[in-house]
């Protein structure tokens, strides 16, 4: 008991070091005053809206609700199959490397101070539910403001959903853990692999098998996985009996699955404690790697030949011109090596074909238009979070950036010039052959290469911008994060609230794109105007 409260003390002291060093500085905390007044906000108007709901409209949605509804189906079943596929790819990490709970400064201070062993690890697995917690109360406080007019949310409801959340989060790590531990023991990794493969072809067939039994195959996919039964597969299940509180309001179903949770927890620590023994070595070359990987992040010495397909391949390419165009004809040229064609390559092809595919399924009526939609909205994340690791590579990191003769304007464009020429071309590959074939509407034709452009490009800035701006540690572990998160937050996400709003309304999926691009144009106008005036600091920033 001593060793925990001597853990305790320790972290009190960083906690209280870290406060002071905030106070130092008062413009720190304004992020921070701005996070809780606005979740405070929307917290304190719940009472507001939930006194003006008509109870006619809610016996019609119960009505609707009581019906075979396949859109809420597959709504439902799909979010659970992004959650088995997290589930399976972090099982997938576990047999490549070891999950570090530990700093280089933890190991260095811990494992050569009288605490033992189990007592370090059992209290740094249970100190990394407290981020896990506050993430998903604010991601649940913020998610459910558009229920407010159906449900009477309290903040015990909140903290059930929150909880379902977080122990999924909150488990992977331990399980992570102990698949690593008995590996390292006893050598049974191709074991391991193969209940994995085992598993994911076991979900992939509950999915496959109703859709090829229904008359649609969009009506029956996802049958199974999103049946109340599926409540009980171990932790997407347990996690979704837990969130879906308000749908069945009952304290013992949801405590059931906590309990489970806890359970569950106790036999890996048990588990882990018992195989893993002096578990120095493993700790020890595992926080290392996560440190250097954090430091070559830090440092941007990430590589620009990753993903090439084509690295010997002599080229015979003009000068495009001087100035800032060099930059262009830089990017030019490390392209035409990355792939088989600097505009347009293999990975654009691969992600168009998907597209087109979608879109033939879809004409046959085996899949649902919906279905080419959600693929469109996730490759405007991927695209999004494209253009926030384009930071990571390329000119920021060279000197000639700042020497080169020309305004900071004329540097950032050119810089990005060739990835909004792929990105353009891409979309539009990928869009016309879909509308022909999926019978679509032809204003997306004009609206998503849009919108593509205007996430990735809201997606650069904002990686430029938290980059350059700050560099001190503590900023860039605290605030940096709340910067992006807070773009995300309310700028990313209510121009997505709109399009779903003005899809509810029209039930078109084209309205939809142009609400969702009318309001990312003002997001994006806003970081390129804050891009122009924090770039020309990359000079005296380490970029």
């Amino acid at each position: 008991m001593n060793e925990i409260k001597l853990l305790l003390r320790k972290d009190w002291y960083i906690v209280l070091n870290n406060i002071k060093l905030i106070l130092k500085n008062p413009a720190r905390l304004l992020p921070y005053i701005f996070i809780v007044g606005y979740f405070s906000f929307f917290y304190f108007n719940r009472g507001k809206k939930s006194s003006s709901v008509n109870t006619n409209d809610l016996d019609q949605v119960s009505d609707q609700l009581s019906e075979v509804n396949y859109e809420l189906i597959n709504i439902k079943g799909g979010l659970t199959l992004i959650a088995l596929i997290f589930l399976m790819f972090q099982l997938y990490k576990a047999t490549k490397k070891n999950i570090s709970f530990f700093s280089m400064a933890d190991v260095n201070l811990l494992f050569t101070g009288p605490v033992v062993p189990a007592n370090i690890l059992l209290y740094y697995m249970v100190r990394s539910i407290i981020p896990a917690l506050g993430g998903s109360i604010l991601f649940v406080v913020y998610s459910t403001a558009q229920l407010n007019d159906v449900f009477e949310l309290t903040v015990g409801n909140i903290l059930i959903m929150s909880l379902g959340f977080t122990l999924f989060f909150f488990i992977l790590s331990p399980v992570r853990f102990l698949i690593y531990t008995l590996n390292t023991k006893y050598h049974i990794l191709p074991t391991i692999k193969g209940l994995i493969f085992g598993l994911g072809l076991s979900l992939a067939l509950l999915i496959l098998i109703p859709g090829l039994l229904a008359e649609k195959f969009w009506q029956g996919m996802f049958l199974w996985i999103s049946s109340p039964w599926f409540d009980f597969f171990p932790l997407v299940g347990w996690s979704r009996g837990i969130v879906t509180y308000l749908g069945h309001e009952s304290l013992w179903i949801a405590g059931g699955f906590v309990t489970v949770y806890i359970l569950i927890f106790l036999l890996i620590v048990q588990q882990v404690i018992y195989h893993s023994g002096y578990y120095y070595e493993d700790v020890l070359e595992s926080t290392k790697s996560n440190e250097e990987v954090k430091e070559k992040a830090q440092k941007q010495e990430a590589s620009e030949s990753a993903m090439s397909l084509n690295t010997k391949k002599k080229l015979d390419l003009k000068n495009f011109g001087t100035g800032a165009t060099a930059l262009y004809w830089r990017n030019y040229v490390h392209a035409s090596r990355q792939d088989f064609h600097p505009l347009f390559g293999v990975y654009a092809l691969a992600f168009a074909g998907i597209a087109v595919v979608m879109a033939g399924l879809s004409h046959f009526d085996w899949f649902s238009h919906k279905v080419v939609y959600g693929y469109m909205i996730f490759l405007l994340v991927i695209y999004f979070f494209s253009g926030m690791g384009r930071t990571n590579i390329g000119d920021l990191k060279k000197p000639y950036f700042i020497l080169i003769p020309a305004s900071w304007t004329s540097k950032f464009w050119n810089m990005i010039r060739l990835d909004l020429i792929q990105t353009f071309l891409f979309s539009l590959a990928l869009i016309v052959p879909t509308v022909l074939i999926g019978q679509l509407s032809w204003g997306l034709v004009l609206i998503f290469p849009l919108v593509l452009l205007m996430y990735y490009v809201t997606g650069f800035s904002v990686a430029l911008v938290t980059h350059v701006g700050f560099e001190e540690g503590w900023d860039r572990k605290l605030i940096r994060p709340l910067i992006i998160f807070g773009v995300i937050l309310f700028g990313v996400l209510p121009s997505v609230g709109v399009g779903v709003l003005t899809f509810i309304i029209s039930q078109k999926f084209v309205y939809a794109m142009l609400g969702m691009a009318i309001g990312m144009s003002l997001v994006t106008a806003i970081m390129i105007h804050l891009t122009y005036d924090i770039i020309s600091k990359v000079e005296f920033k380490e970029a």
